[in-house]
């Protein structure tokens, strides 16, 4: 029987210290077929040199395909990844240049992936096994969601670690065709992803880390070992500071004029009640957050969500 071929989208920038570690890991994959697309993001150190020299060295049944590409941040370049890929794979799947994956972290997501209906949109993702700079290890996260993975929760808030994601073809060929043009309401491509498979079809989450997930100082995003007062702190900051107004209102307003026409009745209801509300009065904000539909995973995250709601800053 043939292997599943996957399709690895690997976005580069300023990645020299970790980037060949991970490549080990990518042709370390065990039980697939793979090509892997490297799409770096403008970097000004030897990022791109030993990207090539290692195409060179490895077996030429593993397809390398390399582009470089002007600087446009994260979303931009995982979008444009998306745009340069070719639509021929059976599975696609996003990583990050400073992890290491297990060897089986493809072939076990695949064999979720078969084990449900390929008519619909899929994705796996998984909880991943942080680690500091020499791969020793931190904590687990994110721990497994207690509550539905459902676009209630994706519009709200986002479960699902990029780097662990792999998607079907019918997801991959959906989200490449309706890519949004203006990218500054799009809060990580990851989490836009999330929406439209919670929003359309499944999301299996693995809640066994097929991933070393590298905390570094120069990886700004992702998951953090800091405590929880550190944590809170830091959101308050970014929130005081207006870096988190209205990100999940203008997502959401991007979702659904893409999506409004695929959305069941119910669905398209209950986004633009989420989006109206917000600008009534503060008894209709209070009465509608009480019984919103909306939630986050964790109890605490919720009010807060509630709250933000209420100030008119989601």
């Amino acid at each position: 029987m043939n292997q599943s071929k996957v399709c690895v989208m690997l976005s580069t920038y300023n990645g020299t210290k970790y980037i060949e570690e991970q490549l080990e890991s990518l042709i370390a994959q065990r039980h697939i077929e793979m090509d892997i697309y490297i799409r770096d993001d403008g970097s000004s150190d030897g990022t791109l040199l030993k990207i090539r020299k290692f195409a060179e060295s490895i077996p030429q049944e593993i397809g390398i395909h390399i582009f470089e590409g002007e600087n446009v941040g994260v979303i931009g370049s995982f979008f444009e990844l998306m745009r340069l890929t070719q639509p021929k794979y059976d599975f696609y799947a996003f990583c990050d240049q400073d992890d290491v994956w297990q060897p089986y972290k493809l072939s076990r997501a695949v064999e979720q992936l078969q084990s449900r209906s390929s008519d619909i949109p899929l994705m796996y993702c998984s909880s991943t096994q942080m680690v500091d700079q020499e791969l020793n290890h931190l904590n687990i996260w994110p721990q497994l969601p207690p509550k539905p993975l459902s676009m209630c929760n994706a519009l709200v808030e986002n479960c699902c670690v990029g780097c662990t994601m792999v998607l079907n073809s019918v997801t991959f060929e959906h989200l490449r065709m309706n890519l949004p043009s203006d990218q500054t309401s799009i809060i990580m491509h990851d989490w836009w992803i999330y929406l439209f498979v919670a929003s359309f079809g499944e999301v299996i989450f693995d809640k066994e880390p097929m991933i070393l997930y590298r905390q570094h100082q120069g990886n700004v995003l992702g998951g953090s070992n800091d405590k929880l007062f550190t944590k809170w702190k830091n959101r308050w900051n970014r929130f005081m500071n207006g870096k988190n107004h209205y990100i999940l209102s203008k997502q959401a307003s991007a979702f659904f004029e893409i999506y409004k026409d695929q959305l069941s009745t119910q669905q398209q209801e209950d986004i633009q009640h989420f989006l109206f509300q917000r600008d009534r009065s503060l008894h209709y904000r209070i009465s509608y957050v009480l019984n919103m539909p909306f939630y986050r995973q964790a109890f605490l995250d919720n009010l807060v969500l509630k709250l933000i709601y209420v100030m008119k800053k989601v």
